[in-house]
């Protein structure tokens, strides 16, 4: 068991605690309050004069697959050859000695993320959630596989396939048809399946087995959309099919946030803190993550590392809170708000007895850039420490 004591914790699901102690016994936080005993043996961790926070989650990222090899034109994330890959499992392209994984927990307080294929194609395989601690295999990172499928819409696919012997998609019309047309394939294979007589042969499709997880909401549509058409054709195609989806990037929602807000958008917004270097992020800032907050759409923040390094999300809570969310808000969106968008609120994103022992300390307030952790713990276990 371990005890920390005299800090000011941010549960991030209730109020502060200006002089709380956590309890975690084995995996879990076992307790949180002002004062709180433990059995003999308990090995205790002073945190006077720090703060407690929930390890932060990032939902959108391609750690681990996106590494420095890159440099030398290597990367696992995009499958440039259909614009349909529902069958790819980004789990097959994990890394786990990727440094940056150190360097998230280390520099940023960051402990459970969800990695992703790229946007090249318009179904582009299943992603996956770990926790970013220090294993031999990813299966000792794994949270959920597959946690959802990958899609894209707008600028990513037509530069691909239109540079790529003209095939389609070449334009935003092309795009929703593949979409569109992938569901109602899967819809139609799984409609075959089941009213096969007893007996017969059924040939089973990698891609079509992948997407009936989809269509029967076991994992999400995410979504990949910067302009607000992209946006509302993905919003349009999920209902059509009566979809669990999420709105990945949503670079554009600040134009059309009410109409977010009554359709039950989930929005992972991001990444702000760069350069445009497309026509489609020629709105990006951080106003959007503000019309967005107060429609009352889901909001959470992403890195898209390595768009933006992962140890730099809190970094962007810093910004969007300079830029007018509340400390408490900003907080929120780089822990809470990331868990529910990912599905994963139960076990991760506040400090909350049951809840799984991710969590940092930090030499200041976290929103002070000037500030880091000194302890990052994962699952109970300490997997950086400076004190």
């Amino acid at each position: 068991m371990k005890l920390i004591v005299n800090a000011r914790v941010l549960p991030v699901s209730a109020a502060p605690i200006e002089n709380g102690a956590v309890l975690v016994d084995g995996t879990k936080i076992a307790g949180v309050g002002e004062h709180l005993g433990a059995p003999e043996g308990t090995e205790i961790i002073d945190a006077r004069g720090l703060t407690l926070t929930p390890g932060l989650v990032d939902a959108h990222t391609h750690i681990t697959t996106s590494e420095e090899m890159e440099l030398y034109g290597m990367s696992d994330i995009n499958e440039m050859t259909n614009p349909v890959t529902p069958g790819l499992s980004i789990l097959d392209s994990i890394y786990v000695r990727d440094k940056n994984v150190a360097e998230s927990r280390e520099k940023g307080g960051v402990t459970c993320v969800q990695t992703l294929p790229g946007s090249a194609n318009v179904i582009g395989g299943t992603g996956a959630i770990i926790k970013l601690k220090q294993a031999s295999v990813v299966e000792e990172m794994l949270v959920k596989s597959p946690s959802c499928m990958k899609a894209a819409l707008g600028e990513n696919p037509i530069r691909v396939y239109k540079d790529n012997g003209h095939r389609t998609p070449t334009t935003r019309m092309g795009n929703a048809y593949i979409m569109r047309k992938t569901l109602q394939d899967a819809r139609n294979y799984l409609e075959k399946k089941k009213c096969r007589k007893d007996g017969e042969a059924f040939e089973t499709s990698l891609d079509m087995e992948a997407l009936s997880l989809v269509l029967d909401r076991k994992i999400k549509l995410s979504v990949h959309s910067h302009r607000a058409d992209d946006i509302c054709t993905a919003v349009r195609i999920a209902e059509e099919f009566g979809l669990d989806f999420t709105i990945e990037h949503c670079t554009e929602g600040q134009f059309i946030a009410p109409w977010l807000a009554a359709h039950h958008v989930k929005a992972a917004v991001g990444p702000t803190f760069g350069v445009p270097v497309k026509p489609e992020l020629r709105h990006q800032g951080w106003e959007t993550l503000l019309a967005l907050r107060d429609a009352g759409v889901h909001i959470c923040i992403l890195t898209d590392h390595p768009v933006i390094p992962l140890y730099g999300q809190i970094v962007s809570a810093s910004l969007a809170a300079r830029a007018g969310l509340t400390e408490a808000e900003a907080l929120r969106c780089v822990t809470l708000s990331s868990a529910e968008h990912l599905g994963i609120e139960d076990r991760v994103g506040s400090i909350d007895a049951g809840k799984d022992a991710d969590l940092v300390l930090w030499n200041g307030n976290p929103l002070d850039t000037r500030c880091h952790p000194v302890m990052t713990m994962i699952d109970g276990k300490v997997e950086y420490r400076a004190l």
